[in-house]
């Protein structure tokens, strides 16, 4: 299994637009592979939209993408509402093989790690000791690392049914010494943003 994640910044105050623009065609555009996941954010960058698209492999992914454009449906017509477009190919963690299905938010916060060159299996290493631990405390929806695009970064989302959840499980992870997990690969960077689901998203 590897995720697509497509990473659009909109002109402000366009997310609405994108999304009703988006969700419309995307009604024809499942019935050849369907969505992980679809974010706005909310807090952090702004004025961005995340989908987030499994396939089975590369090849898979070429022959959807291929498929999908015959009825001229797909891609929607939001053209003139993206001025950037990322692309990258993740594979996911050991101990997250597949997008966690039955999580939900709708509090969803989207962690980004630059990891020092060769460090990604020591971190995986690291996280596999604790994640269970951890995981009591709120869901994982996803932990991967990039295969293509900008390289050694480590990606995890996280679970909350509100932002005051948040700050209580990350406070009591700290206190209990549960997390952040001991070990693991060098830290270069760390992002993070909060991201809410579309009405169509299958992540809610």
């Amino acid at each position: 299994m590897i995720y697509e994640v497509r990473t659009y910044r909109l002109p402000p105050r366009k997310q609405g637009e994108f999304i009703k623009v988006f969700g419309e065609a995307y009604e024809s555009r499942k019935k050849h592979s369907e969505l992980a996941a679809f974010f706005f954010t909310d807090i952090g960058p702004l004025n961005q939209v995340i989908h987030i698209w499994p396939y089975e492999s590369l090849e898979h992914r070429a022959d959807v993408r291929a498929e999908s454009t015959k009825d001229g449906t797909w891609p929607p017509h939001v053209h003139d509402l993206v001025t950037l477009q990322q692309s990258e190919i993740f594979t996911p963690s050991p101990f997250t093989p597949t997008w966690a299905t039955d999580v939900k938010g709708p509090i969803y916060e989207w962690r980004d790690y630059i990891i020092k060159a060769g460090d990604i299996p020591q971190t995986y290493k690291a996280w596999g000791t604790a994640i269970e631990t951890r995981t009591k405390l709120s869901p994982l929806a996803m932990a991967m690392h990039t295969e293509f695009g900008q390289l050694n970064r480590f990606v995890h989302v996280w679970a909350y049914e509100s932002l005051d959840q948040r700050a209580q499980v990350r406070g009591e992870a700290a206190a209990k010494g549960i997390w952040p997990p001991k070990g693991g690969g060098e830290l270069i960077t760390q992002d993070n943003k909060i991201c809410l689901p579309a009405p169509f998203s299958p992540a809610q």
